[in-house]
């Protein structure tokens, strides 16, 4: 198997994952309007009290407890509803476009999932989330690919223009 053909079956499996992930927050962002802050405490509470993140005074525990905490205040909760449905959207968008291989959108994707990174890394860096560093380190492959992609598609379409006009 050839490198580009790797490459290109990782770069399909990339962006697949990614619109998955857009569909999830799309989804999640929607439920989150329905359900009372009141519900995600109780339930951070009855996974902390049940022991089933290990020790409840534990970083696990710990962590979440104070994200369903943050999440109850209004402020945190709109921010958060907010943030889930406009990534998603613009994820959907992105994942759609490189799909259907609509060239002048390769660049954009890669901007703007590398915005997402500097915003994953920054509330990371602020909340201590254990969970954001890992989707930024994901997000960085699914650029690298993104733009592996790019040259790859530029490189053909020149070289099919090329034997066109011979």
């Amino acid at each position: 198997m050839s490198n580009s053909t790797t490459t290109d079956k990782l770069f399909k499996v990339a962006i697949a994952i990614k619109g998955l992930d857009g569909l999830g927050q799309l989804v999640l962002g929607i439920v989150l309007i329905f359900v009372p802050p009141t519900l995600i405490t109780g339930l951070a509470n009855e996974v902390v009290t049940r022991d089933l993140l290990g020790d409840p005074s534990g970083t696990l525990s710990t962590h979440l407890e104070t994200a369903a905490h943050n999440f109850a205040d209004g402020s945190s909760r709109a921010f958060a509803i907010g943030y889930l449905l406009l990534h998603a959207v613009i994820k959907l968008g992105l994942v759609a476009a490189l799909l259907r291989k609509i060239m002048p959108l390769y660049p954009v994707a890669a901007v703007v999932l590398g915005a997402f990174v500097v915003y994953e890394v920054y509330r990371a860096i602020n909340t201590h989330s254990i969970a954001l560093p890992i989707f930024a380190a994901i997000d960085v492959v699914i650029i690298i690919l993104v733009i592996r992609e790019y040259q790859q598609l530029r490189r053909e379409r020149a070289e099919s223009s090329t034997d066109a006009h011979m």
